[in-house]
């Protein structure tokens, strides 16, 4: 079982991403079937790395199609979460990092290409410990290391793009 999430995005990172996956189920495939044909016409599967090549690129284009499709599916486009200080997805965080000040913006790592600023997930092990808190409160997370990071909310507002 799978939990989906919704993820806010601007106008411009829906039609950037719908225009990937537009491509990649169109002309994408074709071009990928096109190049397991002609490494198949090669003869013996066996030992033709341009045929496994291009399967293991297919794989992955797929995989990227099943991400892009349950992305867009899920996602807020242009609207902006309410300036109510809550850390959700959408919003900039200023917070204090392990003593360090740090603005973010909370939300899917697919957004990075439009933001000027760093962009971490919320289900990420800082978006999860941060989403639901609000200015002034503390939290903290594990990285993978085991290590406790302390974390204070400084300031919370929507991402105006």
């Amino acid at each position: 079982m799978t939990q989906t999430s919704t993820t806010w995005l601007t106008q411009e990172s829906y039609d950037r991403l719908k225009g990937e996956l537009d491509h990649l189920t169109t002309e994408g495939r074709q071009e990928i079937a096109a190049r397991i044909d002609a490494a198949r016409q090669e003869g013996d599967l066996k030992e033709n790395g341009g045929y496994h090549a291009a399967r293991e690129e297919q794989a992955k284009q797929e995989a990227r199609i099943l991400q892009l499709t349950e992305l867009l599916r899920n996602a807020h486009v242009g609207e902006a979460p309410p300036d109510d200080g809550v850390v959700e997805s959408g919003m900039v965080v200023t917070a204090e990092i392990a003593g360090k000040e740090r603005t973010f913006l909370l939300g899917s790592r697919e957004a990075a290409a439009d933001v000027d600023l760093d962009v971490y997930s919320e289900s990420s092990p800082l978006g999860s410990a941060l989403v639901g808190k609000k200015a002034g409160e503390t939290a903290s997370y594990e990285t993978p290391n085991g290590q406790e990071i302390k974390v204070k909310i400084k300031d919370v507002k929507p991402y105006q793009g």
